[in-house]
């Protein structure tokens, strides 16, 4: 069974949709027993990271994320919640992120004919290895919504890159945690196909 981790995040019922397609057994669900007893469980999210790392402690929910990911258990954090897993962001000076992975968060630069936020598809540069890209074709293309993107210390634990004014860290992999700054569950077949390696690792 996959948990949804349910911190009042946006996009928490496209993501169960996805699962749901993919023939995956799924909850949604902020309880702390049934998240550690998850077989996986992914972090969404689409909004602010301060906000965003307000609610996860309110709901106690900072203790129980790092205990998930010191069990093993697969872990897949999407779009904010890729940012959440790293040590602190451009958008909240000072509020101190999950710290799960090394790297910061850093506003994508204003350039000439940039958009931002960035939203639309763009293709992926991905490493041959990569576990959650298996069966993916490199420059395959995924759907990002963002203003900020990943730049982690650490860029062997970095999967796939995107270029959009500056190289962004789109996804990573270290042991059992994976992340994508893009959204899976709006990217078609390719984000499809991502959602279920994660369901089958």
């Amino acid at each position: 069974m996959i948990a949804v981790i349910d911190y009042d995040a946006g996009n928490l019922m496209s993501v169960k949709k996805a699962l749901d397609y993919l023939g995956q057994e799924s909850v949604i669900t902020r309880d702390k027993d049934v998240l550690l007893a998850a077989d996986k469980v992914i972090l969404p999210g689409v909004g602010a990271f301060s906000d965003a790392m307000d609610k996860l402690k309110k709901y106690g929910l900072v203790d129980v994320i790092h205990e998930i990911i010191r069990k093993n258990t697969p872990f897949l954090g999407i779009c904010l919640g890729l940012q959440l897993l790293f040590e602190r962001s451009d958008e909240a000076p000072g509020v101190e992120g999950l710290c799960v992975l090394k790297g910061s968060i850093n506003r994508i630069p204003d350039g000439d004919g940039l958009k931002i936020p960035h939203m639309g598809w763009n293709s992926l540069e991905i490493k041959a290895e990569a576990k959650l890209f298996k069966d993916i074709s490199n420059q395959s293309y995924v759907y990002f919504v963002h203003s900020y993107y990943l730049e982690a210390t650490d860029k062997d634990i970095v999967a796939a890159t995107t270029e959009y004014g500056v190289n962004i860290h789109a996804s990573v992999e270290k042991d059992n945690v994976f992340a994508c700054q893009f959204h899976p569950e709006k990217s078609g077949e390719v984000g499809l196909t991502i959602l279920k390696n994660f369901a089958e690792l």
